[in-house]
């Protein structure tokens, strides 16, 4: 397995998942521990350190295979949605708890002790959390582990949204964060992830890995005359998704938001700090 992607495949010299044992080399092979996330959303890490570069973000409700906890706060793992590899807090993971049966549906929502919105809200949760619902209580929902949600804010797992560009567009103002994919912060690749998981479609997590494995390729890439809405746009290390054939929504670090503009502006900056449009892709 030469020449193997590090971002998603746990396997370093000295620890490998158990699975990749005569594929890669190590010094020893682990089955794994399976965890869920229970904060909000969890920084997934490049190291084990709280100012490590943040590579990408696990929302509340995700599986994650544990391979190490070093015991000083960090566990090594890999998520379940992406395949993605990094350090996550310890305190942000517990023991798999009931299958999920919602998501949240909005940008993002409170979750509350009781049924009560005057009460002191517990938690801010990001749209793509995923719930597990046991009842409903008036206008609240109730998960397993006592949280109170605003119904109306949340959408069975099977629901999906049918405009990936219309969950994009919610985005818009939302500070770009290098590895993010929340309201909170997202970047650009992030954001790519978030509107097509919303609406049942896969996708990789960083943008070289949505050019390679998403849609097929719109040529000439540099003839974007004829867009469609919805069409991917990729230079290097950078994506936008095309709203229409005149404009283009993308979180980037121009604006330092997500934001929406003409393409053929973009196109003109970001070929003016170097970068030409390399491919156009369509879902």
């Amino acid at each position: 397995m030469a020449g193997y992607d590090p971002r998603v495949t746990p396997a370093r010299p000295d620890l490998a998942a158990k699975y990749l044992e005569g594929k890669v080399d190590a010094a020893r092979f682990v089955e794994g521990t399976l965890f869920e996330v229970i904060a909000p959303q969890s920084p997934v890490r490049r190291a084990p350190a709280h100012d490590a570069s943040l590579e990408t973000e696990a929302l509340m409700g995700e599986r994650v295979t544990v391979y190490e906890d070093n015991g000083e706060g960090w566990c090594w793992g890999q998520l379940g949605s992406d395949g993605y590899v990094g350090w996550l807090p310890s305190a942000a993971l517990g023991a798999p708890g009931a299958a999920p049966t919602d998501r949240v549906a909005v940008l993002r929502t409170l979750a509350f002790p009781g049924a009560s919105i005057k009460l002191p809200p517990v938690a801010a949760l990001s749209l793509g959390c995923t719930l597990a619902v046991t009842r409903r209580e008036g206008d609240f929902a109730v998960t397993g582990v006592g949280l109170y949600l605003p119904a109306r804010h949340l959408a069975p797992l099977a629901a999906m949204e049918k405009d990936f560009v219309a969950v994009a567009e919610r985005f818009v103002g939302v500070p770009y964060l290098w590895g993010g994919k929340t309201s909170l912060g997202l970047d650009c690749s992030g954001l790519v992830q978030v509107a097509l998981t919303a609406s049942g479609i896969g996708c990789p997590r960083d943008s070289d890995m949505q050019k390679n494995g998403l849609g097929s390729a719109v040529t000439p890439a540099s003839d974007y005359s004829n867009l469609q809405r919805g069409d991917l746009l990729f230079w290097p290390g950078h994506v936008a998704i095309a709203r229409d054939a005149r404009t283009i929504i993308h979180a980037n670090g121009f604006h330092m938001a997500t934001a929406i503009e003409p393409i053929a502006e973009a196109v003109k900056r970001i070929a003016a700090s170097g970068a030409k449009l390399e491919a156009v892709k369509r879902l």
